[in-house]
């Protein structure tokens, strides 16, 4: 009898330390490993072109126009045609081959005033187009315009203005007045002369108010000056393929 209680003890004493064993330990946090970690980043740098090539803002590049531009009988609206005139390379690199066509448009433009107000014509290039084809949109403005006589770029904006002709205006009033007076002085004495110079005076003044003043013009062949206003972003296998095409 004491045996049998003995061994009942025993078994119950051993289910109670089985029950009692040491609790099972938590799970622990994942760390994440470093190719985990990069992963992102390795995204995130595969997702950028890397045949992309940028035109910084201000680039400026030298233009040959295609076609004469006047404000005697342009129209806004009406399209520009020219091309560039020497290469543009960034890092030995040739961007923009020489002969590459830039499109454009004329945004404003006006003729010169009777009395006042000068002719002036604002132009906007919108697109360069490759001899392959390969096109890009881009914002650009005239900056400078060394082949244009007797106009200059007035603005940060890229208005071609004509110069000034107040001397020339005075000059047409003097002779007028001083042809005037010799005539005068020819039929009437002193007299006649001044009433001459008078009627000289009236006349070159006429000359002034119903004339108006010299137009802009710009010439098939002139040189202007393009400035980009905004990064252009190109396609570098285009561009090889252009360069390729044209050695």
């Amino acid at each position: 009898m004491r045996l049998v209680t003995l061994i009942l003890f025993a078994s119950a004493f051993c289910f109670g330390q089985t029950n009692t064993a040491a609790p099972t330990a938590p799970s622990q946090a994942t760390t994440p490993t470093p190719e985990a970690v990069m992963a992102p980043a390795a995204a995130t740098a595969s997702s950028a072109d890397p045949n992309a090539v940028t035109i910084p803002a201000g680039t400026k590049i030298p233009l040959v126009l295609k076609q004469a531009i006047s404000t005697k009988n342009g129209r806004e609206d009406d399209a520009v045609y020219a091309e560039t005139a020497f290469p543009f390379v960034l890092d030995g690199h040739i961007l923009v081959p020489a002969g590459t066509y830039v499109q454009g448009r004329i945004t404003h433009i006006e003729r010169g005033g009777h009395i006042k107000g000068r002719a002036q014509v604002l132009m906007h290039f919108t697109s360069l187009i490759y001899p392959s084809g390969y096109t890009v949109m881009l914002p650009g403005y005239v900056d400078n315009t060394p082949g244009a006589e007797h106009s200059s770029v007035k603005d940060a904006e890229g208005t071609i203005r004509q110069d000034s002709q107040t001397g020339e205006k005075i000059e047409k009033v003097a002779g007028a007045a001083g042809t005037g007076a010799v005539i005068g002085g020819l039929s009437d004495g002193l007299k006649g002369a001044g009433i001459g110079a008078g009627i000289g005076g009236v006349v070159g003044s006429a000359i002034g108010l119903f004339g108006r003043g010299s137009d802009v013009r710009l010439d098939p062949g002139s040189s202007i000056e393009m400035i980009i206003q905004r990064p252009v972003t190109l396609d570098a296998r285009k561009i090889q393929t252009v360069a390729r095409a044209n050695p």
